[in-house]
């Protein structure tokens, strides 16, 4: 694959690293000239300086069969604008685009970009792991479809605890299509599966009834 890194920082440099020994082709659009410098004589000469962000730029480092481009930079502004031009105007199949600001995520997705990676959620993601009283952990967006899949550990004191999946009221869109019990096998529930502490349940639903979503299971 030919994929575009704009940002050459520290994500990008070991990005990019990454991507090159796995052997696909990699070009790196840097601003900063020492940067770009450092990065030739580490990778090779695969760092170009340019601004990301202009057309010309893109276009001079053949945007158009890019299988994709990924923006790297600390600038939230910024990996919109490269992911933006490279998919509108050069009709790159795929964008991927760091945000520092979780609250950018969903602006990014209005204006099509594929994926956005946040630091910070990344990091919350792991803490919620890590605390068992936690009862909810985001594992995907599934954004094409407008839905999320949870897991949600079940405590002794839940409401659902011995209730069969049917008897259970879940909010509208939204399934349970595997439960971990402790010391078994993950199971795909039916309508008669009986919900027992420590369950570990995935569950598909959308954003918007996340939080009815946890209540009926957890209370």
């Amino acid at each position: 694959m030919y994929i575009i890194v704009v940002g050459g920082g520290k994500v990008g440099y070991y990005l990019s690293k990454t991507l090159l020994a796995e052997g696909h082709e990699i070009l790196i659009l840097e601003k900063d000239a020492a940067r770009c410098n450092r990065i030739v004589e580490e990778l090779g000469s695969v760092c170009v300086r340019g601004d990301g962000c202009e057309a010309a730029t893109l276009e001079g480092v053949g945007t158009g069969r890019a299988d994709m481009v990924i923006a790297v930079t600390d600038g939230d502004e910024d990996n919109l604008i490269a992911c933006q031009v490279a998919k509108h105007k050069f009709n790159v199949p795929r964008t991927i685009a760091r945000i520092s600001n979780p609250k950018n995520e969903r602006l990014f997705e209005i204006l099509g970009i594929d994926v956005t990676v946040s630091a910070t959620n990344l990091i919350l993601e792991n803490i919620e792991r890590e605390v068992p009283t936690h009862p909810l952990t985001h594992l995907q967006t599934l954004r094409q479809e407008g839905l999320e899949l949870v897991e949600v550990k079940i405590s002794a004191s839940s409401p659902v605890v011995g209730k069969q999946i049917r008897d259970v009221k879940l909010p509208p869109d939204s399934l349970l299509p595997l439960i971990i019990s402790k010391g078994k096998r993950p199971r795909v529930p039916n309508e008669y599966t009986v919900i027992q502490p420590e369950d570990q349940v995935l569950a598909v639903t959308r954003p918007e009834s996340e939080t009815e979503l946890r209540i009926a299971l957890t209370g």
